[in-house]
């Protein structure tokens, strides 16, 4: 009899520490995630900035030495990530592709005009840059036409300022709420214990000797619960890095080996103080109110 009220106080103590190290390590998991969208959020907007094209359209006179020292100009400008000759011929073929047809069959002739794509750096695309960028260069003759999509530059900028705001605050309830789930789940799990904790105190036991192995056994979980969470959060990191390699999201190897570290000491620090306030409480609690 006594062996199976045993058996079944222990089932039941290792289904509380399971139940305290999943809360733990899915709450580090979500906030870890939302660390690495924090931390990469500059560089995804970056990469979409640069996918704008600015368009330079070339007179047909132009001269081959004056287009080339553009190229070459264009090349080490600061401003400039790539640029890229499009001939009139290349462009009829691209549109070809994208229309599925040769639209020189009905006009008997190619009014494209020889361009150079110019991607920008992340940094200059913005409408004021822009405008600067386009009026120094419009200043030389041959060019005939700068385009590029106002609207969307606009847009996109407004976008990412919007973003940016929006993680920031959720990341602060985030970890806000992350405290209080991780508090309230070591509660729980000291709360469960309160009579041991009790009977300890009226043997004469001290508070600190009390508090030791249950401030000890919960960072025991919490370690456990951030190791399961960095497993998933590099197992995510992982599979973002190969679904998309143009964003190169283990460059920024510091930030992340500090999120990491981070998620890891958050782990412990929140399971220590939440069970040295939670063993307090119950200390400082005469033996009627344990029942309340």
């Amino acid at each position: 009899m006594a062996t199976s009220f045993d058996s079944y106080q222990k089932r039941k103590l290792i289904s509380s520490y399971i139940s305290v190290v999943i809360s733990i390590a899915l709450v580090l998991f979500l906030l870890g995630c939302l660390g690495l969208l924090v931390i990469n959020s500059k560089k995804v907007a970056d990469h979409f900035k640069e996918q704008v094209v600015m368009t330079i359209y070339l007179n047909e006179n132009a001269k081959e030495v004056e287009v080339n020292q553009l190229k070459k100009s264009l090349a080490l400008a600061d401003y400039s990530k790539e640029a890229l000759y499009v001939s009139k011929e290349e462009a009829a073929e691209i549109m070809k592709i994208d229309n599925g047809e040769d639209f020189m069959d009905f006009l008997g002739y190619n009014p494209l005009k020889n361009s150079i794509d110019v991607y920008l750096k992340a940094e200059f695309v913005t409408t004021e840059k822009l405008s600067e960028i386009t009026e120094s260069l419009s200043e030389k003759s041959f060019i005939e036409e700068i385009s590029y999509d106002n609207d969307l530059v606009e847009l996109m900028n407004d976008n990412v300022k919007k973003i940016t705001l929006w993680v920031l605050i959720i990341s602060v309830l985030f970890t806000l709420i992350a405290v209080l789930l991780i508090n309230s789940s070591i509660r729980l799990a000291v709360y469960s214990k309160r009579f041991i904790i009790k009977t300890m105190q009226m043997v004469g036991a001290t508070k600190r000797f009390i508090r030791k192995p249950f401030v000890w056994q919960s960072v025991k979980l919490g370690i456990i619960g951030a190791l399961l969470a960095l497993i998933g959060m590099a197992v995510v990191l992982y599979y973002l890095d190969i679904t998309f390699p143009e964003l190169m999201l283990l460059k920024n190897m510091v930030w992340i080996v500090a999120l990491f570290v981070g998620i890891f000491l958050l782990g412990i620090v929140i399971t220590w103080i939440s069970t040295f306030i939670a063993t307090q409480r119950f200390l400082n609690l005469k033996t009627d109110q344990l029942y309340y």
